[in-house]
């Protein structure tokens, strides 16, 4: 093992990591500092031919648009939103409803309603911050709690993107390599209720709160098990967030608290509830689920023309090209959304003009952060690559540098080590789709040699990716953008940090567990 090519393999996280955590540097700003060295150590150490390099990281740009593009709609939404009131007819219903149990409420926002707009593209950590915020909440909790929740049912996320990447790589159907994920949904979405209680009130609020954690994670759990039962993975993530929303009003009625208390409302609320109907807020959401269901919906159409006939390759990568499905994507289902629900909304002049002003303010940075990001992943990914993008030496690949020293100083428990690399990946990247991109193919390799259930571990490493949700610079970003708090994501990381090496490690165990 050579511990220099370990060393600067991951000399580039090192760097992103110290700028993050002690330094306190914007994701974007620590993007294009983290993307420099991962250049330079590429380039200069593991021999990548610079175009090949700069030709990497323009793959990672254009994969990074389901991403990227999923920022920049989003925002917009959102702030249009905002500004014709819509938000604020949302939060009045959202406060009313049991207010006397907060746990109950945080799951509901959180896991329940986090998890449906995470299905239907609607990224969690643009559009729940300011409700949080309107709230009460203090935007530490506003930036840390979506973001958190975002990871429940990361893997069915944006209408299933994440496990049809890892199929494809596999080559297995994906309702067969589903499984694999689902069996690991019950406790890891429990470990992540959890986790948001600690966040907000330590164990204190952990000890009073179990009882509904636990029922909204193993309802959304279990539902990702069922959905993949029946073939419908891509709507997983909306059965779930709405079966999370249902459990949690059976569990006060149970209990015989309140539902609803309107008592809480505001003078605010009560004009906001007079001058909008609550349909009317909520239309671009409820337009987006159509067509989220639409081009989803097995028996239709629409998923085999927008997926795989109107695919849109761009080749960068020799061999390997990234498909746009430009008609498919969540990004563009918002945008449309968002444009059919003007009329509805009825925004002035003024408004609209805010909103974009508004957009064009908080959607670039963490545009570039998540672009970055993905493009250091690339980086990583081909390094060591000729002109010809063939890997003549693996000793020069940066991935398989960490993985083979990671198989190498753990042999047998190298199912406990996946879900960190994962982790690992998912936090350069920012998003779980790259992370199960770069390392599926390693995890198969190395399962092999030491007889593990190859799968297993890779699926493994994928909710690794997906837990780096809390972590990622660019989704962290993101929900401070939404709320104009950039700057404040490096203190909520510290935190959300912990949370995520505590439930990799639970995955991490399962993992060992059901490996061999």
């Amino acid at each position: 093992m050579n511990l220099l090519s370990v060393f600067l393999a991951l000399f580039p996280v090192l760097v992103i990591l110290i700028l993050l955590v002690w330094r306190r540097m914007a994701a974007d700003t620590v993007g294009l500092i983290g993307w420099l060295v991962a250049l330079l150590v590429a380039w200069l150490y593991f021999q990548t031919p610079l175009p090949i390099a700069l030709k990497a990281s323009l793959a990672g740009v254009i994969a990074s648009f389901p991403i990227t593009l999923m920022v920049a709609t989003s925002i917009l939404q959102v702030s249009l939103m905002l500004e014709t009131g819509a938000i604020s007819r949302v939060v009045a219903l959202v406060k009313s409803v049991s207010p006397r149990d907060q746990v109950v409420q945080i799951m509901i926002i959180n896991i329940g309603f986090g998890t449906l707009l995470a299905a239907m593209g609607a990224t969690p950590v643009s559009i729940l911050p300011p409700i949080m915020l309107a709230m009460g909440y203090s935007s530490f909790i506003a930036i840390a709690l979506p973001a958190l929740g975002y990871d429940a049912l990361c893997t069915y996320a944006l209408l299933g993107v994440p496990v049809v990447v890892f199929a494809t790589f596999v080559g297995q159907p994906v309702n067969e390599v589903g499984t694999y994920f689902a069996r690991f949904m019950p406790i890891i979405s429990s470990c992540i209720a959890l986790g948001m209680l600690w966040i907000v009130g330590k164990w204190k609020m952990v000890a009073s709160g179990w009882l509904p954690a636990l029922i909204s994670g193993l309802t959304a759990g279990l539902i990702a098990i069922g959905m993949n039962a029946l073939g419908l993975i891509p709507l997983t993530g909306v059965a779930a967030g709405l079966g999370v929303i249902v459990a949690m009003l059976l569990y006060l009625l149970i209990r015989r608290k309140p539902l609803w208390d309107r008592s809480v409302l505001t003078e605010t609320d009560l004009q906001s509830e007079k001058r909008m109907p609550l349909w009317i807020a909520s239309s671009p959401w409820l337009i987006l689920t159509f067509f989220a269901v639409l081009v989803n919906l097995p028996g239709l159409p629409f998923y085999e023309l927008t997926f795989k006939t109107w695919a849109m390759p761009v080749e960068i990568v020799l061999g390997a090209p990234e498909k746009v499905r430009l008609f498919w994507q969540a990004y563009f289902w918002i945008l449309i959304s968002t444009l059919l629900a003007i009329p509805i909304l009825k925004p002035t002049q003024t408004q609209l003009l805010v909103s974009l002003n508004k957009w064009i303010k908080r959607a670039p940075r963490p545009m570039l952060a998540s672009a970055i990001f993905f493009a250091i992943a690339y980086i990583i990914n081909h390094s060591g690559k000729g002109l010809d993008w063939q890997l003549v030496d693996s000793s020069r690949n940066m991935v398989t540098v960490l993985a083979n020293a990671s198989a190498s100083a753990f042999g047998n428990f190298y199912p406990l080590v996946a879900p960190y690399l994962g982790l690992l990946a998912g936090f350069i990247s920012g998003s779980e789709a790259s992370a199960i991109a770069m390392l599926t193919a390693l995890h198969l390799s190395t399962a092999e040699k030491i007889g593990a259930l190859g799968l297993i571990v890779a699926a493994a490493s994928g909710i690794g990716g997906g837990l780096a949700s809390v972590i990622s610079p660019a989704k962290l970003q993101n929900a401070a953008a939404s709320i104009d708090r950039i700057g404040e994501e490096s203190a909520v990381l510290r935190v959300t940090f912990v949370v995520s090496l505590v439930i990799t490690a639970v995955c991490a165990l399962m993992a060992m567990f059901w490996a061999f």
